[in-house]
């Protein structure tokens, strides 16, 4: 979103003030284009942008001093291989000082911490060397725990190096298991392949894990200070909240880069977060997207190219990354990522092809069901661009795309906001206000402020049949908007996961030297948490998100996975309700709700995807690993035995026919690559179980008549 008038306001003041600043600053010539005086300013600034314009009014005292020491600690050393106890004791003379530092602009934690880390980054090349330099004893009985925010840091450098032991043994003990594994698949086919021995694999993969890690400090030593700055930076601002965060020049180049538009490859958005390359979305529409592995916060460990040997990006520059991960349409590119849902490894094989925007954009399909006609709506964001009005926009493509649906004769519509991570703000109260006369939609609050309630004045209700709106996990931000409108006017039956993604905040991202204009270099960006979102019934939609009126269950259903589970989420709370009239649409809407609940209850389908969530969840908490081979191997084959339980959980068929409306058909014989994908689209529909009890339940629902309407 852009930054409105009410923003610039808030740092209206601020901007004087720091104008001032930098003036003197330049007549005394103490700002410098050294690194030391850079890092200054941009503390000076961010505090001062933080403090002033951060959603929340947060005081920088101990408990942030304690967040940002902890945080940047972690930010460095993340998987323990580093630092000590005694490094911590040092360190811990700071722990409640850094407020007070940051306030002085006084950098003496960050050098501490920052030199102390480069000293250990030197001394870690011998650890692996060395360890990797003989053989691993697999027949020891002995375990790792890759839980790091449970494992403590090592007492002393002995531990230290204990812990590298255990890490890079893991790592080779995986790779005897993928490469004996390979062997028994081509014995299968081949009699006659010769396997090499335990003693040969094992002494193979101590050499894959040293070049993979040399190859992993090279690039580690290509960073330079800017990127640990920048860690310690993100510790500081992420003491506001999750959302707000600091790019650097280059890393705000790096995260525009994004495999959209027309641009042959995966369509995924990627972001740097330290030394990994994190999914931070995907391209509705886009090849990944469609193959369905890939997801939101997974991170991308390897990138191979088809059938060849795969490259590890850990530690790679987000642009090279890109490079190896794009590709001409048509070839093979496969990721070794590690999910974000249980933190296992998987290797995903996608099909690189060209992003075409029209993908991204509103959909429709009908299908006829005991006689009737229903309309299923697609929107996979809300999608719009302030900056060229002839640009499609999602609530004037979805006015449009009812009013054919109409036009055919459906009697009631499926939304479907499954995956959609949000977008205009603006377009999210348009829609909603297409499924009522008019009303307030939502209520938007800067800090300190009173609550802005925004919504539909045009009393046109361009449908007033049958809604059901279906969600899931991933429907986040403008989607919750729409969402809880509809649940809140009893306008739809909202129907999924548990609850949504609980993103009830809104995001700018601002140019920091517009605050210090006097300053040459460039000092980046900051993404600042300015508002909140309320729902019309004055609940905010951060954290709870919008909890389905008939849940079914999902392979989320028990993971740790939404807002509520980052670290520092802002708070849920409430404001006084807004003032509308619920449209209590349907005469029978708790029965078709008990209907519902009873069937999945009873279907067998989603009695064994509820199994396989549990399974999931136990597998996401199951972090410890042998490192006995015997043990090791026994434990991977149970895990995959018990998979196998789970490899048809998908499988459904609704023998349902759904077909284009009549304006698409029209399109097909220009436009074939339109019509594959479209018959692609209305084969999954069939497939889809949600989809089917979204039709169950919206051929039950019955329309009030209007004289029937209870008032609020």
């Amino acid at each position: 979103m852009k930054t409105n008038l009410k923003m610039k306001s808030v740092f209206l003041a601020f901007f004087l003030l720091i104008n001032v600043v930098s003036v003197q600053a330049n007549n005394n010539n103490t700002v410098t284009n050294s690194d030391p005086e850079k890092d200054k300013v941009l503390i000076y600034v961010l505090k001062n942008i933080l403090t002033r314009g951060h959603f929340v009014v947060k005081d920088m005292n101990d408990d942030f001093s304690e967040q940002v020491f902890k945080s940047f600690i972690n930010g460095l050393d993340p998987s323990k291989r580093y630092f000590t106890q005694q490094d911590l004791k040092e360190f811990s003379k700071y722990k409640y000082q850094i407020d007070n530092q940051l306030l002085q602009d006084d950098l003496s934690f960050y050098k501490l911490v920052y030199g102390r880390f480069i000293e250990k980054i030197k001394n870690a090349k011998s650890y692996y060397g060395d360890l990797l330099a003989q053989p691993f004893n697999f027949n020891k009985n002995e375990t790792v725990d890759l839980d790091f925010d449970k494992v403590p840091f090592a007492k002393n450098d002995n531990q230290l190096i204990d812990y590298w032991r255990k890490q890079l043994k893991l790592q080779t003990l995986s790779r005897i298991q993928e490469q004996t594994d390979l062997q028994e698949a081509k014995l299968k086919k081949d009699k006659s392949f010769k396997v090499k021995s335990f003693k040969t694999l094992e002494k193979e993969a101590r050499a894959e894990v040293l070049k993979n890690m040399d190859e992993l400090y090279i690039r580690i030593e290509e960073l330079e200070h800017e990127d640990w700055f920048s860690t310690f930076l993100n510790s500081v601002v992420g003491a506001f909240d999750p959302h707000t965060t600091y790019m650097d020049p280059n890393i705000k180049e790096r995260f525009d880069q994004t495999m959209s538009g027309k641009l042959e490859g995966i369509g995924a958005r990627l972001q740097k977060k330290g030394i990994y390359t994190h999914v931070f979305e995907l391209v509705a529409g886009g090849p990944a997207s469609k193959q369905g592995e890939l997801e939101p916060g997974d991170i991308i460990l390897k990138v191979a190219q088809g059938n060849e040997e795969p490259i590890d990006i850990v530690g790679m520059r987000l642009d090279d990354a890109i490079k190896f991960i794009k590709g001409p349409k048509g070839t093979e590119v496969q990721l070794t990522v590690k999910k974000k849902l249980d933190g296992s490894i998987k290797t995903i094989s996608i099909i690189r092809d060209v992003v075409q925007l029209d993908e991204t954009f509103v959909k429709s399909s009908i299908v006829e069901k005991n006689g009737k006609k229903y309309g299923i709506i697609d929107l996979p964001s809300f999608y719009i661009d302030f900056s060229d009005n002839n640009y499609r926009d999602s609530a004037k493509d979805m006015e449009k795309e009812i009013e054919r649906l109409k036009a055919e004769g459906v009697v009631g519509l499926i939304i479907d906001l499954r995956n959609n991570g949000g977008g205009s703000l603006k377009t999210a109260i348009e829609i909603s206000g297409l499924f009522i006369d008019k009303g307030p939609i939502v209520q938007v609050k800067y800090r300190g402020e009173n609550p802005i309630v925004k919504g539909d004045i045009d009393p046109k209700m361009q449908w007033d049949g049958a809604v059901v709106v279906l969600v899931n996990e991933f429907s986040a931000s403008a989607s919750e908007i729409f969402a809880a409108a509809m649940q809140d006017y009893k306008r739809a039956v909202i129907l999924g996961g548990n609850q949504t993604y609980g993103k009830g905040t809104v995001q700018n991202v601002l140019p920091i030297n517009q605050f210090y204009p006097n300053y040459k270099k460039d000092l980046g960006y900051l993404k600042l948490t300015i508002q909140k979102f309320y729902r019309v019934n004055g609940g905010s939609t951060q954290k709870e998100g919008v909890y389905s009126d008939i849940a079914m269950p999902s392979r989320l259903s028990y993971m740790e996975y939404g807002e509520r589970d980052l670290d520092g989420a802002l708070a849920w709370d409430k404001v006084d309700q807004a003032k509308y009239t619920q449209t209590n649409s349907y005469s029978n809407f708790a029965d078709v709700v008990y209907n519902s609940k009873n069937r999945i209850a009873n279907s067998e389908n989603f009695q064994l995807i509820n199994e396989y969530a549990k399974w999931l969840k136990k597998n996401q908490e199951n972090t410890t690993y042998s490192l006995n081979y015997k043990k090791f191997f026994k434990e991977n084959e149970m895990k995959e035995k018990e998979g196998e339980k789970f490899k048809s959980v998908f499988d459904y068929s609704s023998n349902l026919t759904f077909t284009s409306p009549k304006y698409e058909m029209s399109l097909f014989k220009a436009n074939t690559d339109l019509k594959d994908k479209r018959v692609a689209w209305h084969k999954n529909l069939a497939k889809d179980m949600y989809i089917s009890e979204a039709l169950n339940v919206l051929s039950e629902l019955k329309l009030r008549e209007k004289s029937e309407i209870v008032k609020n």
